[in-house]
C-alpha cells in the first residue's frame, strides 16, 4: 500500500491551498486527490469562458436538487467545478471576502471550546492579505506580492458603467473597494485574474509545485471512503478513471476538501454521520454525528433582465466574427471583452434601511441571464441582467445519501428562500433594482424590462416570480461546520477536526458555521491556508 503523510481530498479552491502549503513549508509528503479533469484549457483560462462552461461541460459536474415543495416543486442545478481548482477554475472569478462582521460572528458562535482558535476578523485578514497580490491596492486590508492575482476588470461594458451610475442616483455611495472598510454601496468588482488569464486555485498554489516530488497530484480519483482504524483515520480508498480501486495510508492527517455537497456525502460513506439515516443503507455506523449534511446553506439569487436598445453588452460576442475579432483584439492588444468575466459591476445594499448592513448584493451582467430550467421563459437578443442575492440568508436546506453506493450523486435539498425572512428581503431587492433600470441613464438605454413581468409587480406577484426563478448563486456551505463544544450539531471543533475521529479535518466550505456576506472563493481559500497553519503546528 502507497504511504503519504497527508492525503487532501478534493482539489478544489482550498485543497489547493493546503496540499501545496503542506508539501511546500511543511515539507512533508502530500497526496492530492481530485474526482475532476485538468485544469489546463483555453476557455477556463480565459475570464469570460464560464458562458461557455456553464450550461454543459465536462469540468462542471450538476447536482439536481430534490423537488423543492415550497417551490412548487421545481428541480434546480447547482453546478460545481469538476476540475482541478474547483470553483476558481470555473467561476466568474470575483474577489470578494465578506465583511468583518461574518467572521466576528463565527468568533463569538466558536467561543467557548477546550482547545479554542481565533477566527474574528483580526485573525483571519492576515490570511486573506498574504495571499493577494493586487494590482491597485496595498494597504492594511490588501496585499501584494502573494500568489492570488487580484485585478481591476480588463473591460467595462458600457452597461455596466450606466448602471453603476444609476444606482449612484437612488442615493447609494459609488465604492471604490467591496472589500474596503464598508461594504455598502456600488462600483466594479475586482477579480482573480491578469492580463485575461484566470488565476484559480490551481494556477496560484499547485503550478509552482509541479516540480516539487514531495506533492502528488492524480486526477480522476474518486474517493470511495476513508478508512478508520477504530477512531483515527488512516487512508483513504479511490476509483482511478478505469473504475479501479487504490488504497492509500496516510501516517499523518485526512484532510477533506471535496465541497460542501460532496464532502458529507464522503463522511457519511465512511460511516461518519447520523446513525439513522447511515442505517438506512446498511452502513455501520462508526462516529455518530447527526450534523453532517445538516445546515446546507446558498446564497438565492433571482434575476431582472431587460431588453435594451442598442448593440451593447456580450449578446454573441463568443460566436462567429466576433469571436474572431475580440480574438485578434485580445491576441494582438491584450485587451478587448475577452478580458472581462461577463459581470464587471456590482452592488451591496439595504433597501429597507440604507444605512444598516447590507442585506442585497447584485451582479450586473450585460447579457440575457437566466438558469437553465426557466431559459425558455425568456427571449434571446442584446439586454442586461441584474441579479439580485441575499446575503445572509436564514434557509437551510441539507445534503442526503441516496444510496451506499459512492456513484450515487447526494440528495440535496437547499431550501432557497424557504425561510419568509429570506423572500422579504428578495422582494426588497427586486423592488429597489427595477428603480435602477426605471434610474437615468440607465433607463435612456432600457427598452423592456421582461422579467420580472410588468403586468404585475405586487408584492404577491413577485414572490410568486422569485419562487419560479430563484437558483444557486454557487455557494453551497455549512453541511460540516465547526461548533463549539457541546453543540450536538456540531461535526467539527475550532481547529476543523472533525469530533469523535483522531487524524481527519474539513477544510472547505463545509466548515462554515455560517456563509459570509458575497462570493466564496476567496473565504474558501482562507479556510484552507489556516487549515495548513493547523496541521503544521503555527494556529
Amino acid at each position: 500500500m502507497e504511504e503519504f503523510d497527508h492525503i487532501v481530498i478534493g482539489g478544489g479552491a482550498s485543497g489547493c491551498v493546503v496540499a501545496a502549503r503542506l508539501a511546500s513549508e511543511g515539507e512533508a509528503r502530500v497526496l492530492l486527490l481530485e474526482a475532476g479533469y485538468s485544469n489546463k484549457h483555453p476557455l477556463l483560462d480565459m475570464p469570460p469562458g464560464i458562458f461557455k462552461m456553464i450550461n454543459g461541460t465536462k469540468f462542471m459536474r450538476y447536482h439536481k436538487t430534490v423537488k423543492q415543495e415550497h417551490l412548487g416543486g421545481r428541480v434546480h442545478d447547482i453546478p460545481q467545478g469538476h476540475v482541478l481548482g474547483g470553483g476558481s477554475s470555473v467561476n466568474a472569478q470575483v474577489y470578494m471576502r465578506g465583511r468583518p462582521a461574518d467572521y466576528d460572528e463565527w468568533h463569538a458562535e466558536l467561543r467557548g471550546s477546550n482547545d479554542g482558535v481565533d477566527w474574528d476578523w483580526n485573525a483571519v485578514m492576515p490570511h486573506f492579505r498574504a495571499m493577494e497580490d493586487n494590482n491597485r491596492l496595498q494597504n492594511d486590508l490588501h496585499g501584494s506580492g502573494g500568489p492570488l492575482l487580484v485585478s481591476d476588470p480588463g473591460h467595462i461594458d458600457h452597461l455596466s458603467r450606466l448602471f453603476v451610475q444609476s444606482v449612484q442616483g437612488l442615493g447609494e455611495p459609488f465604492s471604490p473597494d467591496f472589500n474596503g472598510k464598508a461594504q455598502r454601496g456600488v462600483g466594479f468588482y475586482q477579480f482573480m485574474n491578469r492580463f485575461g488569464k484566470r488565476s484559480s486555485a490551481a494556477y496560484a498554489y499547485i503550478e509552482p509545485q509541479a516540480k516539487n516530488p514531495n506533492l502528488t497530484v492524480r486526477l480522476r480519483a474518486e474517493v470511495q471512503s476513508i478508512i478508520l482504524d477504530n477512531d483515527q483515520a488512516v487512508g483513504v480508498t479511490y476509483a482511478d478513471k478505469t473504475g479501479k480501486l487504490h488504497s492509500v495510508k496516510c501516517t499523518g492527517e485526512v484532510i477533506l476538501a471535496a465541497g460542501a455537497l460532496v464532502t458529507p456525502k464522503v463522511l457519511m460513506l465512511s460511516g461518519i454521520g447520523p446513525k439513522a439515516h447511515l442505517e438506512e443503507f446498511g452502513i455501520a455506523c462508526q462516529i455518530d454525528l447527526p450534523g453532517v449534511g445538516e445546515n446546507l446553506v446558498d446564497h438565492p439569487e433571482v434575476p431582472i433582465t431587460a431588453r435594451v436598445k442598442g448593440k451593447h453588452g456580450y449578446y454573441k460576442q463568443g460566436d462567429g466574427w466576433r469571436m474572431i475579432k475580440n480574438g485578434l483584439q485580445f491576441k494582438l492588444f491584450g485587451s478587448g471583452p475577452i478580458t472581462s468575466a461577463g459581470v464587471e459591476a456590482g452592488a451591496f445594499v439595504n433597501p429597507a434601511a440604507p444605512t444598516d448592513a447590507p442585506t442585497i448584493q447584485a451582479f450586473c451582467v450585460p447579457i440575457v441571464y437566466v438558469d437553465r430550467d426557466t431559459r425558455h421563459l425568456v427571449e434571446d437578443g442584446y439586454g442586461l441582467t441584474v441579479t439580485t442575492v441575499v446575503v445572509k440568508p436564514k434557509s437551510r436546506g441539507s445534503v442526503k445519501l441516496a444510496s451506499a453506493d459512492p456513484k450515487d450523486m447526494p440528495l440535496v435539498s437547499p431550501n432557497l428562500l424557504k425561510d419568509e425572512a429570506d423572500m422579504d428581503a428578495m422582494v426588497d431587492g427586486q423592488k429597489f433594482f427595477l428603480r435602477a433600470f426605471e434610474a437615468s441613464p440607465l433607463a435612456q438605454q432600457v427598452d423592456k424590462v421582461m422579467l420580472p413581468s410588468p403586468e404585475d409587480r405586487s408584492d404577491e406577484a413577485l414572490r410568486a416570480y422569485c419562487r419560479r426563478f430563484v437558483k444557486t448563486n454557487y455557494h453551497p456551505a455549512g453541511t460540516a461546520r465547526m461548533g463549539k463544544d457541546g453543540d450536538p450539531m456540531a461535526v467539527l471543533d475550532p481547529r476543523m477536526r472533525v469530533r469523535g475521529v483522531k487524524g481527519l479535518r474539513v477544510c472547505d466550505l463545509s466548515a462554515m458555521p455560517n456563509i459570509n456576506a458575497g462570493n466564496t472563493q476567496a473565504p474558501a481559500m482562507m479556510l484552507g491556508d489556516r487549515c495548513a497553519d493547523m496541521v503544521m503546528g503555527r494556529l
